[in-house]
């Protein structure tokens, strides 16, 4: 039995949770609305305050879409009241990022500097000179915005320049040694 799966949703005040024909689920709050379609096999009820996801029948795909579901659901709730956030650092010699407007402007050793637009629904907010922070209340667009962000630099193995996440520890290895 999925462990996850079985586990209900709790939705706190302040939170409407509303659940149409092909399982599509609008999920309102104080931070905005999120509203996705989830797998039609899976079946999902209001039980009082709490939503309840169950399966048909014990097939591996249809466990593994349980767990999935419900962890889907929980991210749309916890996303209107709390909403997500990464954090990513920017490090080396003269590598900076800066903001105005809705563009962030990311120098990153290039010829040229890079330039992102915040798309819809996420906001980046600049920490200094060298934290950004991603925020949002969709889980899916924050962690993938902030994968592009870090793309455009990762981070070496060798001097750790490069944009990382703030809880990611980056491998480093040793350079080349003289020949005596």
């Amino acid at each position: 039995m999925s462990r996850i799966g079985r586990m209900p949703i709790a939705v706190p005040a302040g939170v409407t949770v509303e659940i149409a024909e092909n399982n599509k689920v609008t999920v309102k709050g104080p931070k905005g609305t999120l509203e996705r379609v989830l797998p039609a096999e899976m079946e999902i009820k209001m039980e009082g305050t709490e939503i309840v996801v169950s399966r048909p029948n014990d097939l591996k795909k249809m466990k593994s879409l349980h767990g999935l579901t419900r962890t889907l659901i929980n991210n749309m709730v916890v996303g209107v009241t709390q909403g997500y956030e990464k954090k990513l650092e920017v490090n080396g010699v003269g590598y900076r990022a800066a903001k105005s407007g809705n563009k962030l402007t990311l120098s990153l050793g290039y010829s040229h500097p890079v330039e992102m637009e915040d798309p819809e629904g996420i906001e980046t907010v600049m920490e200094g000179q060298n934290i950004i922070i991603v925020k949002g209340i969709d889980k899916e667009k924050v962690g993938q915005f902030a994968a592009e962000i870090r793309d455009k630099r990762r981070p070496e193995p060798y001097k750790g320049k490069g944009i990382k996440y703030a809880d990611e520890t980056i491998r480093r290895k040793v350079g080349k040694t003289g020949k005596k």
